[in-house]
């Protein structure tokens, strides 16, 4: 994850905004706000959001819209999201969150010690996770290239495996070939 990859914090009260960032600071990470289900969307799809920290209910779009528009596309359906609920415990509302892949659902207030440990464990496994689909991609470019480069050899060069026989000279048959070796 490339290292302007931060976390979006996304609530509708000034206060808790504040209060979440002052939680998160001791981890050293970047961190970006947004006030609205709609602002978090479009920084989300800006890209280099490595982990969201989403508000349940805010005016507009909520945060589980949100989360069920980030799982429909592609380049954000792996992003990690934690959703920060006042209102208390709601199987409704648990139920629905993980059936879409939310990570954790957490009660306000929050626990700074135990959101710190969620968020680094998050965040950290979502940075190791795109590291090693980057080598992925790497690595089956260098197969590709090796393969094109084995399936055309350059005209000229004789065949990598000394066993493979020569080829006969193009027109040429075996009377002629019989002829050339005596």
């Amino acid at each position: 994850m490339p290292s302007d990859t931060r976390i979006l914090i996304v609530d509708d009260h000034e206060d808790t905004l504040y209060a979440l960032e002052s939680a998160l600071a001791p981890l050293g990470y970047q961190l970006s706000r947004a006030t609205s289900g709609d602002e978090a969307l479009k920084q989300v799809l800006r890209g280099q959001v490595g982990l969201l920290l989403l508000d349940v209910r805010m005016p507009g779009v909520s945060g589980l819209e949100v989360v069920r528009y980030m799982r429909r596309v592609e380049q954000t359906q792996h992003i990690p999201v934690i959703l920060l609920t006042g209102f208390g415990a709601d199987h409704e509302l648990t139920t629905n969150a993980f059936q879409l892949g939310v990570a954790d659902l957490v009660l306000k207030p929050v626990d700074p010690w135990a959101l710190r440990t969620k968020v680094r464990y998050l965040y950290d496994a979502h940075r190791r996770h795109l590291a090693l689909e980057r080598e992925v991609r790497r690595l089956r470019a260098l197969t590709e290239e090796h393969t094109e480069t084995a399936a055309h050899p350059r005209p000229g060069l004789p065949h990598p495996d000394a066993r493979v026989p020569t080829q006969r000279p193009m027109g040429a048959h075996a009377g002629e070939l019989e002829r050339d070796r005596t």
